[in-house]
């Protein structure tokens, strides 16, 4: 049994303008199969069994409040001149710059049309091979008790823990990292970005919330009523989501 993250959920009040600017942030294409905007790699959808972690963005109707994300994404880049070419490429795509007392760095700190925090990276060896999506960053109290439970509600490989930073990414080397940082600030409100974890064909997922239940995660009611997907929270508060693998 093992889950692994499939996409990355973000809130949105106009969901399918948000799903227009990731993906073209992205290089990806937009696809509505539903009510929510999915960002992925051209070639079309995936379901029932990705490959990648790609973007769903869900309408909802309340727009962002101005507390900051506790998670949110890092974009790779190959060079200076990149970097500089996919900031400008994202400003005319409706981001901005924000502060969020990052101070003097070598990355740039940008937000989305409705305000999601996202950081574009300096070229970094590290994410030469993630993609256009280097790593999912989550704040984090206690990167340690964070890599012992994800660590083992997923099926990837956990590459680095200390006392600031937690590192996972898939088993199979490929795709964005999976990171938590440690932060002094505790989780106080729900987050507008969240991952989606899914099961393997032919497993269950009444079986793999038990098995979370048993490591820390709680049940989380947002309203959500009769879904095919589970709603939960890890030890600190994060949510996430556990989906139907058919």
């Amino acid at each position: 049994m093992a889950l692994r993250p499939v996409q990355v959920n973000i809130k949105a009040f106009d969901g399918p303008a948000v799903g227009r600017f990731w993906a073209e942030a992205l290089g990806w294409s937009a696809y509505s199969p539903g009510v929510t905007t999915y960002a992925g790699p051209a070639g079309g959808l995936v379901w029932p069994d990705p490959v990648g972690v790609g973007i769903d963005v869900v309408p909802v109707p309340e727009a962002r409040t101005a507390t900051k994300n506790r998670v949110h994404l890092d974009l790779a880049t190959r060079s200076a001149a990149h970097q500089a070419e996919l900031v400008a490429h994202l400003e005319a795509l409706g981001a901005r710059h924000v502060d969020v007392g990052q101070g003097e760095v070598p990355w740039v700190v940008l937000a989305d049309p409705e305000g999601n925090e996202f950081c574009v990276l300096e070229p970094r060896e590290v994410y030469g091979d993630t993609g256009p999506i280097a790593a999912v960053v989550v704040d984090c109290v206690d990167p340690r008790a964070m890599a012992r439970f994800w660590g083992t509600a997923t099926d990837w490989t956990l590459h680095e823990v200390t006392d600031d930073q937690a590192v996972l990414r898939s088993a199979e080397g490929v795709g964005p990292y999976l990171e938590f940082l440690r932060t002094p600030d505790v989780k106080s409100v729900p987050d507008r970005v969240h991952l989606d974890l899914l099961p393997y064909p032919g497993d269950d997922r009444a079986a793999e919330v038990a098995r979370l239940h048993t490591l820390g995660a709680t049940d989380l009611d947002l309203g959500q009523g009769d879904v095919p997907w589970t709603c939960l929270s890890d030890p600190e508060g994060h949510e996430f989501c556990v989906l139907s693998p058919s």
